[in-house]
């Protein structure tokens, strides 16, 4: 442990407690996993980092942890200064730029440009998971990003859908796993801030442009919440049973 991560503050007991909880509920880690975690730099995947770093001091399992950072080459995003930062902790790192705006000027067909940087996003983390040898691609979004998936899929899509907590890729060969699932933004913006965490500020020009339909959701569940302060527990409690599709993923490296 680096002598700056001694002294950054350790995540609290209440963000360990439901990183714990998902990680039991949805049979996320097993013992021997290879994990990588996609870290864009902002408060939500630095905060994961740090929480996942921390529970490989006393996870009954062991497992290796290290971080890749997808630049998708817009303007004002420079997560370069986050390089010291992971050989501090000791966290491998891996760095990947494309020009994704410019790609998607030419080959977009009919979707956002957010859906579209999204899906080849994935597509690199998958390949760098599989020429690194990491079976495991670990994500950051939390519990706020599964209930505004689910509005936008009953809204906008007419299905009761969100984001999975675990899952396989279709080519079956990558496990997705969530582990801030449970967890609150607000509660990974605390720990970023009280902690001072080097986070990179969204800085996507597409995204600055207009008003996304997710951006519509936040706005709505905030306000909803201000009246009915159980709206999210009602929610993680409704969904779920969506949550995963048909059995879990057997988390652990095969010894085959």
């Amino acid at each position: 442990m680096s002598p700056s991560d001694r002294n950054r503050p350790k995540p609290p007991k209440s963000l360990l407690r439901l990183v714990g909880r998902a990680i039991a509920d949805f049979r996320m880690i097993g013992e021997g996993d290879r994990i990588l975690l996609g870290v864009s730099g902002g408060k939500d995947s630095l905060s994961l980092l740090h929480i996942l770093k921390h529970l490989q001091t006393y996870a009954p399992v062991r497992f290796d942890l290290a971080v890749l950072t997808v630049d998708p080459q817009v303007p004002g995003f420079d997560p370069e200064h986050l390089k010291g930062y992971y050989q501090d902790l000791g966290v491998p790192w891996f760095y990947e730029q494309q020009p994704l705006m410019e790609q998607a000027k030419e080959h977009m067909d009919g979707d956002s440009f957010c859906a579209y940087c999204s899906r080849m996003k994935r597509g690199i983390m998958y390949r760098i998971c599989r020429e690194q040898g990491y079976g495991v691609l670990a994500l950051a979004q939390h519990l706020d990003d599964l209930a505004e998936s689910l509005l936008m899929s009953l809204f906008h899509g007419g299905q009761l859908r969100t984001m999975k907590a675990h899952y396989l890729n279709n080519e079956g060969d990558v496990r997705i796993i969530r582990p801030l699932v449970y967890c609150r933004e607000r509660q990974t913006a605390d720990y970023a801030e009280r902690a001072e965490l080097p986070v990179v500020m969204d800085s996507c020009p597409a995204c600055f442009s207009m008003p996304t339909r997710r951006e519509h959701m936040k706005a709505l569940l905030a306000r909803e919440e201000a009246e009915h302060s159980h709206l999210f527990a009602n929610i993680l409690h409704a969904i779920k049973p969506i949550m995963i599709e048909g059995e879990l993923p057997q988390p652990g490296r095969s010894e085959s």
